[in-house]
């Protein structure tokens, strides 16, 4: 069996601002190169099976268990098979669940010139999948700041034209798709080229941010 140390000699780690942080990275296959389950918003598992062959022979359980052995330890999972038997065994917690003890936050009022902000992250996007890839990124969406009709109005914006979005933080510029949706919510994509949200903002959605037209392209 290859060992941890061989593993990570074999393999050419890809270099992220996650990386330049870390002390130690173990690489490991993406979604498509492994086995696993995912559990979704209903609670239901959603089994998946390796797609495509990929250059690491280890994956995240693979990766873990190998640590485990190195301290003299055996978690007892070699495979996304055993580590599924062993949840099932577990089986589903039947016991009380407390009700949530945390007030809802209330709806926020965004004032003329603001708006709640909406996004979502576009399957085509500046991902690290993507890297080495710039013939499939040129299929993506173009990106664009998404208001209703009486949004627009209100900051005098056009179809086509600019919409500046600002925080304390900083600013995203992007032509304007009138869309039908609800009013002073501006929509813009999680991270695409010239909208990285969380980067450019410091926000997420649901954030009231400020926003104004920006003229012509």
């Amino acid at each position: 069996a290859l060992s941890l140390v061989d593993f990570l000699v074999s393999i050419e780690v890809r270099a992220s601002e996650v990386t330049e942080r870390a002390a130690v990275v173990f690489p490991v296959p993406s979604v498509a190169e492994k086995s696993g389950t995912f559990l979704n918003w209903e609670g239901r598992l959603r089994p998946f099976v390796q797609a495509l062959q990929g250059a690491s022979p280890m994956t995240d359980l693979r990766v873990l268990e190998a640590i485990a052995e190195e301290m003299d330890r055996s978690l007892g999972l070699r495979d996304a098979g055993s580590a599924a038997r062993e949840l099932a065994a577990l089986g589903r917690w039947s016991g009380p669940v407390a009700a949530p003890t945390v007030a809802a936050n209330g709806a926020p009022s965004p004032l003329s010139g603001e708006a709640v902000l909406a996004s979502w992250n576009m399957l085509l996007d500046l991902g690290r999948l993507q890297d080495g890839e710039p013939h499939l990124a040129r299929t993506a969406r173009k990106p664009v700041a998404r208001l209703s009709a009486a949004t627009a109005a209100e900051i005098g914006a056009g179809e086509g034209g600019l919409v500046v979005v600002t925080t304390d933080r900083g600013t995203v510029t992007l032509p304007l798709a009138v869309t039908d949706m609800p009013d002073r919510v501006v929509w813009l994509p999680m991270k695409s080229p010239g909208s990285a949200v969380r980067r450019d903002l410091g926000v997420d959605a649901g954030t009231v941010v400020r926003i104004r037209a920006g003229g012509s392209l």
